[in-house]
């Protein structure tokens, strides 16, 4: 892959991908998330990965989607091109996936960032939606993710004015989780990562599924699903094995069963 970056760890079962393009500050073109989409979907089928790291460097996660090929391009050319379909993938993955994110986070690079499940920021970070500054809106999630996220009212006041948002007001409006100093925002985000890692893989898919759904359909519906697979846990190894071991006083040892 020319683009991204991927490392795999046995132990604690991680994934980290690297974004790849630090002369275009990770700019996102087609390749990079063709290479993004292939990638997600080779870890979401190996069993030795239970959560999924996403990173840039220091200077930026990703500063945009890659104008330069989409500048000249009519409507009926970019709808046949349909390159945001292949982001899809990032939000049917259903292993956990952590934005580890430092710099600049904009445009196409802040709509990544929210389709991931959880966000560690650097105190450096920013986010914002200034796609209105070019004569265009957001078109990969950002008017629907970034409202929310953070609400109606400021939603509409990033995506008109284009501004940004530092990391500590990210985490104020609850766009991150955490924000740390520059040189801790991985190793944050790697001890996220390892924290969930050690739980079962079966209960937390089943409970981002749920979490997810609960953005995307109306209470009952959630509700209903939450339910549905809060049972399904009970037909698994690892449920039989936490309570086991809760009984028994012990750490309980989870296999993904």
């Amino acid at each position: 892959m020319e683009f991204i970056k991927v490392t795999e760890q046995k132990e604690p079962q991680v994934a980290l991908i690297e974004l790849n393009r630090p002369k275009e500050l990770n700019a996102l073109n087609r390749q990079l998330m063709e290479e993004m989409r292939d990638a997600l979907q080779q870890l979401d089928k190996n069993d030795d990965v239970r959560v999924i790291i996403i990173t840039g460097n220091e200077q930026a996660f990703a500063a945009g989607a890659d104008i330069k090929q989409m500048a000249d391009k009519t409507a009926i050319e970019m709808l046949m091109i349909d390159q945001i379909s292949t982001w899809d993938q990032i939000r049917r993955t259903k292993k956990p996936i952590i934005a580890a994110v430092s710099g600049f986070a904009l445009g196409g690079g802040c709509e990544f960032v929210m389709t991931c499940d959880m966000v560690i920021a650097s105190e450096t970070a920013k986010f914002g939606q200034p796609e209105i500054k070019l004569g265009t809106i957001p078109g990969a999630g950002g008017t629907q993710r970034l409202t929310k996220a953070i609400g109606k009212a400021k939603a509409m006041e990033l995506v008109l004015t284009g501004r940004f948002l530092s990391a500590e007001e990210a985490h104020f409006y609850g766009l991150v989780n955490k924000v740390v100093p520059k040189e801790m925002y991985l190793y944050e985000a790697i001890q996220l990562a390892k924290e969930i890692a050690h739980l079962s893989p079966v209960a937390v898919q089943l409970a981002k599924e749920s979490i997810n759904r609960s953005f995307e359909t109306h209470l009952d519906e959630g509700l209903t699903l939450e339910r549905k697979n809060f049972y399904l846990t009970f037909s698994s190894e690892d449920q039989k094995e936490g309570m086991k071991a809760f009984i028994e006083k012990r750490i309980p040892e989870f296999k993904g069963k």
